[in-house]
Parts: C-alpha cells; sequence; structure tokens
C-alpha cells in the first residue's frame, strides 16, 4: 500500500526544520520527502494537504488507563479513540491501575486488552510490588515481556535503600527508571503551591521546594548506582540546577513536564475548579515561564499530557478532597499550540519534546520523518480555531481544564503504520 502525503507543511523535529513538501509512504513506513507537487507514484492513493502541518504522531509519555479496576473512567478503547483524534501514535500506559502493573501476568493482561486500541500502546510496569515501597518487582522477567519502564507514578519511594537496589539492579538490565520527584513528607495533603494566593484560599499547600529536595535525593543515588533515570515532572526553576550538575556529571537523566503545567498558573484555581487540582500543583508563572524556557533550551526533554481520567464523583469534592489530575489525549496538540502562538517554542521544538525525545528515551522507532521511520503521523491546522466542549471528548472521563476555554490546532488525520485511524478524506 503505497500513499503520497503532497502540498504539506513538514515538521521534522530530528532536522528541526518546517518547510514544504511531501512524504511517501510505502508498507506503513516512510520512504522519502520530496517537493511539494511531487509526483505520486502508480497506484498510490494522494493525499492533498493543502498547506497543513504534517507531523510524527505524539508520543505521549504516562496515560492512565483504568484497566483493570477503574474501567467506569477509562478502557483501552476509548482511551485508544482519544489518543487517535488527538493526534497521539503512540501512548505508554502508566501501571497505577487497581491492582497495579507489579507481575508478569498483569502484565501479560494489559497486553492484551491494549489489542483494542487504534494506536500503538506500551506500558511501564510499577518498580515495587503493590506500588508501597517494600518489595522490588521481578524486573528482568517484566522487562522481557516488554515493560518499556519502571515506575510507582506519584507514590514516592521512601525507603532509600530499597530504591538504590531497584536503581542497581536496572542498571545491569538496562531498564529505566521513571521518578517522581518529590519530599513526601512535606507534600503530603498540598493541593496548591504555598504562597499568598493560597494562604488566602484557605487551600492546603506545598513550596515547590519539595520536588527540589526529592530531585536532590533522586539524583544522589543515580550518581551511586549509575541508573537510567528519568524525572517524570520538573515543574520549578529551582529544580533545573540539580538537572544541569547530573548532567554534567555524565548521570543518565532525562526529565518531563506536563502540558498543563506549561499552559496553566496557580491562579487558574481562582474559583476553586477541581478540573485545575494537579499532582504537583500548579506553580508561579515565573516558574510556568521557566519550564517553557527549559524546553526551549533542551534542560526539559519530554512534554506529555499525564492523561489521568477521574469521574465527576471523584471531582465534586471541596478543591482539597478532590482527585487529582485532568484527561489530555484529546488536548495535548491544541494546548501544545498556545506555547506556539505565544512564540515561545516553534513547531519543531514543540515536536522534539513531544514525539522524538521520548522516543529516543524508550528507545522506540516512532517520532521521525526520517526513511524507514514507521508512518505514525499526525496532520493538523496550527491555527484553526475552537471552543472546547468537554462532552465532546472520547474519552470516558470529561476532566479537562479547557472546558470552555478558545483554543488553536485542529487535528486532520491521524496515521498509524500508514492506516488512517482517525478523519475523513482531507
Amino acid at each position: 500500500m503505497t500513499t503520497l502525503f503532497t502540498n504539506a507543511r513538514l515538521i521534522d523535529p530530528e532536522a528541526q526544520t518546517d518547510a514544504p513538501g511531501s512524504l511517501l509512504v510505502r508498507d506503513g513506513r516512510i520512504e522519502g520527502i520530496g517537493a511539494p507537487d511531487e509526483p505520486a507514484p502508480e497506484g498510490a492513493t494522494v493525499i492533498d494537504c493543502r498547506g497543513s502541518a504534517l507531523a510524527p504522531g505524539l508520543v505521549d509519555w504516562g496515560v492512565k488507563i483504568g484497566e483493570p479496576g477503574e474501567r467506569h473512567k477509562e478502557s483501552f478503547r476509548s482511551a485508544g479513540l482519544a489518543a487517535a483524534a488527538g493526534g497521539v501514535t503512540t501512548l505508554i500506559a502508566r501501571p497505577d491501575t487497581l491492582p497495579p502493573i507489579d507481575t508478569p501476568e498483569s502484565l501479560e493482561f494489559v497486553t492484551r486488552r491494549a489489542l483494542d486500541a487504534p494506536v500503538n500502546i506500551l506500558h511501564m510496569a510499577a518498580l515495587t510490588k503493590g506500588r508501597e515501597g517494600r518489595e522490588m518487582v521481578e524486573l528482568g522477567f517484566l522487562t522481557d515481556l516488554g515493560a518499556v519502564a519502571f515506575s510507582d507514578g506519584v507514590r514516592v519511594v521512601t525507603d532509600t535503600k530499597l530504591l538504590s537496589r531497584c536503581m542497581t539492579y536496572a542498571r545491569g538490565t538496562g531498564a529505566l527508571i521513571v521518578g517522581h520527584p518529590q519530599e513526601a513528607g512535606l507534600s503530603k495533603g498540598a493541593a496548591a503551591t504555598s504562597g499568598k494566593f493560597s494562604s488566602l484560599y484557605g487551600i492546603p499547600s506545598v513550596s515547590p521546594m519539595a520536588e527540589v529536595m526529592g530531585l536532590d535525593r533522586d539524583l544522589s543515588l543515580v550518581a551511586m548506582t549509575r541508573c537510567r533515570w528519568h524525572a517524570d515532572q520538573i515543574t520549578t526553576a529551582r529544580a533545573l540546577p540539580a538537572l544541569t550538575r547530573a548532567r554534567d556529571a555524565g548521570l543518565d537523566v532525562t526529565a518531563g513536564i506536563s502540558i498543563h503545567h506549561l499552559t496553566l498558573n496557580e491562579y487558574d484555581v481562582g474559583d476553586y475548579r477541581t478540573f485545575f487540582r494537579f499532582t504537583p500543583p500548579l506553580r508561579s508563572e515565573d516558574d510556568r515561564q521557566a519550564m517553557v524556557q527549559a524546553v526551549a533550551d533542551g534542560s526539559i526533554d519530554v512534554i506529555a499530557s499525564f492523561h489521568t481520567p477521574q469521574d465527576e464523583e471523584s471531582k465534586r469534592l471541596p478543591f482539597e478532597a478532590a482527585a487529582p489530575g485532568a484527561v489530555g489525549l484529546q488536548t495535548l496538540l491544541p494546548a501544545a499550540m498556545r506555547l506556539y502562538h505565544q512564540g515561545g517554542l516553534s513547531l519543531p521544538q514543540l515536536w522534539r519534546a513531544l514525539t522524538l525525545n521520548p522516543a529516543r528515551r524508550l528507545g522506540l522507532e516512532a517520532g521521525r520523518l526520517t526513511n524507514r521511520a514507521p508512518a505514525d503521523l499526525v496532520l493538523f491546522d496550527p491555527d484553526a480555531p475552537f471552543v472546547l466542549d468537554r462532552f465532546k471528548l472520547l474519552s470516558k472521563s470529561k476532566n479537562t481544564p479547557f472546558d470552555g476555554a478558545r483554543m488553536e490546532g485542529r487535528v486532520l488525520g491521524t496515521w498509524v503504520g500508514g492506516k488512517r485511524v482517525f478523519g475523513g478524506e482531507t
């Protein structure tokens, strides 16, 4: 099967280019790039992109899916449909299910269930059994079965001896550990960032220094064990120097951030809307701007949605009691366009953090427009305006902070392995 995308605006995160061109796809892989009006090979299907942007499909790292245990919040099928509609072609599922993905049997179960989805789904496994921070999982067996990384999610492993053993074993197997930098005691029960705003509104809060303290601890253990390590979310400027020192020392560390922490700040909590309740909490505007710059200069490697579906009952509670998190598979791309239209990041810079860097870190072929790369693609109009209606989202849960917001960036089509999984004829 051969498809030629013509008159496209090609966004190449590897070459860091944004230029007109055409893209040839054959048998599910990219065959080559040509002129915008490249003649089609005999028998090829031609898709006229009409100047819209064509880029690698998003690689969304850290997606919560409710199977097993919370299928009423999200299933593999509904998450896959939402991902396709949002231009996400590969999603990395978190292990914080009920029960957690901490055994070969549970990993095999979710791997089979993921076949229901129209997009690629890979899985992280828990780092400790039950995510309880007391006993290491079988890292070797789980790696052999396809676990791409190990994480206890937002539960911090407070036993440093156990964590150092996990890191030492992970170094021997080449496994990647994903940490959540946070000082667990300080951050317990916090729902906002400390300051005048949280004091005025009476919301339990925590200083961003809790993140810095947690990061310093984890990086010290990485220096001791020399394991591969990724920080799931770095959200404050005060944490960046520690990352720089670690990299200068030769440590194999990377860092991510959620799209919500890049596009929202602590003042968005203003009317106690629990859709703005996150872990870690939203930061100051100064921190938000510093994080945008950190993505631009490469200090922050990965942008993700941290898709966390919650049902209405979990959100219709007092702010500090509400379940944290928001859905983001369908809003990741248009939210990222806010950063583009504000001038903070170019499309190639955004796609480096949304596709290329997560794919590289996880050892995937995706995230590129190079020859023989998988034809996992998204076609989108970065300027198309719309007002978001949360009830039109394809996720089972509708907890988005962007409900009713004016946004730009509409997905026109999504392809996985050269097969169209979203959108009609362009």
